[in-house]
């Protein structure tokens, strides 16, 4: 739950640390010191910036959040959840940016990953379908609805209407 430059900071601070450790000959701590900079190496592969920048989606500060973003270099080496995560919080993003074509692009990611409850990935697909329906491209929006519809019995009242009423715009067109 590093920014990048507070990763690198904390790992100078592990280098100087095992220096220490091993300048003094105590090589238990230069070890563990060790371990430490790996984790954090491992957490900037595998963690990122997510959980940062999903405080910064939820609290509507929507720069600060694509910034956090942004700072992942590789999202395709993210752990499953954080990927779906990364992707859906991205959509989100684009979608305040009135960028719809991004949107649908990290929306569909991101419903190929596991997210963190039913209601978000169903959110995911609405949105593709919502998106679809307004390129006029209503097969896509059918069946990423269809796909939706599979998890009826596990979301929200809010979300089932939403559901319901992508489903009756469909049917008017």
């Amino acid at each position: 739950m590093f920014t990048n430059r507070a990763r690198i900071f904390v790992i100078g601070a592990f280098v100087i640390m095992m220096a220490v450790a091993i300048n003094l000959k105590v090589y238990e701590i230069a070890g563990v010191t060790g371990m430490f900079i790996l984790l954090l190496i491992w957490g900037y592969f595998k963690e990122g910036t997510i959980v940062l920048a999903a405080k910064a989606f939820h609290n509507k500060d929507y720069n600060k959040a694509e910034a956090l973003l942004q700072q992942v270099t590789k999202p395709d080496w993210l752990s499953k959840k954080r990927r779906g995560f990364y992707e859906f919080i991205y959509g989100g993003v684009c979608l305040q940016k009135l960028d719809y074509d991004e949107a649908e692009k990290h929306y569909e990611i991101a419903a190929q990953y596991p997210l963190r409850t039913a209601n978000d990935h169903v959110a995911a697909l609405v949105h593709v379908a919502n998106i679809s329906i307004r390129h006029n491209d209503f097969a896509k929006a059918k069946a990423y609805l269809a796909l939706a519809d599979k998890h009826e019995e596990k979301i929200t009242a809010k979300m089932k209407d939403v559901v319901q009423r992508l489903h009756q715009e469909l049917d008017k067109k």
